[in-house]
């Protein structure tokens, strides 16, 4: 079976910067590019109608940021995963676009195959950390949570849905067997790995299983 491409759309207004990311996507076989805009009000026109798997998201857009842009856009398609795309590792801005729904934070500077792989893991339901910025994640819990045992701090629901996780089970079983839809499912793994410290599911389950 030939697998599914997956559609992309970029949100930048640094016009290189996006001519960039279209070169990368364009000759990626797994990659099908929808389009480009330059500002989160055209975003939220476009975007819908396109109905891309994955948009990647500057998060300082003029005008409306881009965490502002990830709440419209989520309201209209809640299946949809957006990877930010930043110049800072800041912490606040960091947590608000995850609260928000996004599915990774890179850093602009990233190289081809960074980016690649991110779009790849959120269209899989991953989180997907450029690697300073896991560093900083990692250093948060560290210097906000007094827990011994990371496993501790997971709420009982995360830790049914990690339980399931590593037993084998893929997101849509996991609803089904507790009765929630697949991106809230994928909403408790991105919970799961910033407790365990980690970047993606797979990460999870081998620090949950070791």
């Amino acid at each position: 079976m030939i697998p599914k491409k997956k559609s992309v759309v970029i949100v930048e207004d640094d016009l290189d910067l996006q001519q960039h990311l279209i070169e990368i996507l364009k000759v990626a076989e797994d990659i099908t590019f929808l389009g480009a805009v330059s500002s989160a009000e055209e975003a939220e026109k476009k975007i819908p109608s396109l109905y891309p798997d994955v948009v990647l998201m500057d998060i300082n857009l003029p005008g409306k940021s881009g965490i502002d842009c990830i709440r419209c856009l989520k309201k209209q398609l809640p299946e949809l995963e957006v990877v930010m795309l930043t110049a800072y590792e800041e912490e606040d801005n960091i947590f608000r676009a995850l609260k928000e729904g996004a599915s990774g934070y890179l850093l602009k500077s990233s190289n081809s195959k960074d980016i690649l792989e991110a779009i790849r893991d959120a269209f899989a339901g991953e989180s997907h950390f450029s690697g300073p910025i896991a560093r900083k994640m990692a250093m948060y819990f560290r210097e906000e949570r007094e827990i011994e045992d990371e496993r501790e701090s997971l709420s009982p629901r995360e830790m049914e849905v990690l339980k399931l996780l590593a037993a084998g089970n893929i997101h849509k079983e996991v609803a089904d067997e507790l009765g929630i839809t697949v991106p809230t499912v994928r909403t408790y793994v991105r919970r799961i790995c910033f407790k365990l410290h980690v970047r993606s599911k797979v990460e999870a389950i081998i620090k949950y299983l070791s």
